[in-house]
């Protein structure tokens, strides 16, 4: 009845939310965080592009289209999606032995296989990684990009070395003064001024190979459609898969705790997927999310939403194409100066304090030495968050096991005897517990009193079961009591159906 009486301009007005990054202060730094991402992105981009031995253009293309599409339907906000070294180990031998046709192909499927893991869940799986595998992460991917700055040190002109301390001075410093522009940008636009002006021989991003002139275009990977190709490119796309998610699902929680918010791991799997697709068939080599640029993006830049990460591709293809030749003239010694301070920022210098050390339980420090030592030695993240998860469950369960108890009271009438078992009784600690009974000089009537235990499993049913049998075998009874909801669920369901005979 409001709406009949009062005119269109009279009408109360809905407030309309603007766009966070809209506001100028958060446009400044979006617009710039993006720009040293993308500065960054291409010496590294080139680098992997080597690694799976394709040209340098399908790796800066890959992290391009990766970057963009991300941005849009990615679930964690600020991160960066681009060619990684990672995927670059994983698919460069189907190039060498197949050639680059099956490398697009496996890119693509590798894209389907993400957003299948991801709309089936595969995200819940991080709940059961445990924070010392995180810490190892975290520290194990600052060592590695430390690592990658190293050969840009060796055989080299040696005014490469002052160039670096000199930008590591900047970085330090210029953020004192002012925090309007990002530091490295900053320590970036004076090294390449001063080599160029000063006319310094030193390596520079266009000694790193050819930078493209032109958009890539969408195609069809050039390869037979066919079940061998299929069976063929299918393991390096699976491991592809597995790979990408698990470095960008990682990397997404360790976001997640820099900046104080939650993000939606199921959507960032899915989007990897789309990205992944996207790219393949835009002819680039694929990817995942990056730890060192994303650390750029949102420690260094102070970046936060979406416009960093689309703006890093969009400006990678800019500097590429529109400013090839300056850019080819940034030396590596200013970008190997900002990773290298990115590297610092990265690690947790805490984990290893001695004080921290002194209070850590030894099975964590342990955890976290395997994850670092692991993801080093194999430079593939996957492998050592797999086996410090693994050597975390290990001895998660060793500890737990010891928990369990078998305690006995015998009537004073002795007519019957009465075992308390107290603990969680899962595969590792009910495997012993058939000894802890006296079955030959107990009494005619035994009961098990599992009021403080919690049966977990079919290992704890199938002892329980060949208790009664050893007491059985004696003509003795055996009354199990005390068995929670959970505990007579599982123990009801499996009870003499475990037996070799069954």
């Amino acid at each position: 009845m409001l709406a009949n009486t009062l005119s269109p301009s009279q009408w109360p007005r809905v407030p309309r939310r603007r766009p966070s990054w809209l506001s100028p202060k958060v446009l400044r730094t979006e617009v710039l965080g993006g720009l040293v991402v993308a500065l960054a992105l291409i010496p590294e981009a080139i680098s992997f592009s080597i690694i799976a031995g394709v040209d340098p253009a399908i790796g800066l293309f890959a992290s391009f289209t990766m970057a963009v599409t991300i941005a849009v339907v990615g679930g964690r906000p600020a991160m960066i999606s681009a060619a990684t070294g990672a995927v670059a180990l994983v698919i460069g031998p189907l190039n060498r032995e197949h050639g680059f046709g099956y490398l697009v192909a496996a890119v693509i499927l590798a894209g389907v296989f993400q957003i299948v893991l991801g709309a089936l869940g595969v995200a819940r799986l991080l709940r059961f990684v445990p924070r010392s595998v995180m810490v190892g992460f975290v520290n194990a991917l600052a060592i590695l990009v430390f690592l990658a700055q190293v050969p840009e040190l060796r055989d080299v002109p040696w005014a490469v070395y002052p160039l670096v301390a000199a930008g590591l001075t900047l970085m330090v410093f210029f953020p004192k003064v002012t925090t309007l522009v990002p530091a490295p940008l900053v320590s970036i636009a004076i090294l390449t001024t001063i080599t160029v002006a000063a006319g310094i021989a030193v390596p520079t991003v266009g000694d790193k190979g050819a930078l493209p002139s032109a958009l890539p275009v969408p195609g069809l990977p050039d390869v037979p459609f066919t079940p061998d190709t299929l069976t063929t490119i299918a393991p390096y796309a699976f491991a592809m898969a597995l790979v990408g998610l698990m470095e960008s699902l990682m990397t997404a929680t360790l976001v997640d705790e820099i900046t104080d918010t939650r993000s939606n791991k199921t959507r960032e799997s899915v989007g990897q997927g789309i990205a992944n697709i996207v790219t393949g068939f835009f002819g680039g080599m694929g990817g995942c999310a990056m730890i060192g640029q994303t650390m750029i993006n949102v420690k260094v830049s102070g970046a936060r939403t979406r416009l960093s990460t689309f703006l890093s591709g969009v400006l990678l293809m800019v500097l590429c194409i529109v400013f090839g030749p300056v850019v080819s003239e940034i030396p590596m010694a200013a970008l190997v100066a900002v990773m290298v301070m990115v590297c610092f920022a990265t690690f947790d210098w805490h984990s290893i304090a001695p004080k921290t050390l002194k209070r850590m339980p030894a099975g964590e420090i342990t955890v976290m030495v395997i994850t670092v030592g692991c993801v080093v030695a194999t430079h593939n993240l996957a492998v050592g968050v797999i086996a410090g998860s693994v050597t975390a469950m290990v001895i998660f369960a060793k500890r737990v096991a010891h928990l369990a108890d078998v305690t006995s009271v015998t009537d004073p009438d002795g007519s019957h005897v009465v075992y308390s078992v107290t603990g969680e009784l899962f595969f590792a600690s009910s495997n012993d517990l058939v000894t802890r009974f006296d079955y030959a000089g107990d009494p005619d009537k035994v009961v098990i009193d599992l009021s403080s235990a919690h049966i977990w499993d079919a290992s704890t049913v199938a002892a329980l079961d060949a208790i009664e049998t050893k007491y059985a075998q004696r003509g003795k009874t055996v009354e199990i009591t005390g068995l929670n909801e959970h505990s007579a669920r599982i123990h009801r369901t499996l009870s003499g159906e475990l037996s070799p005979g069954h």
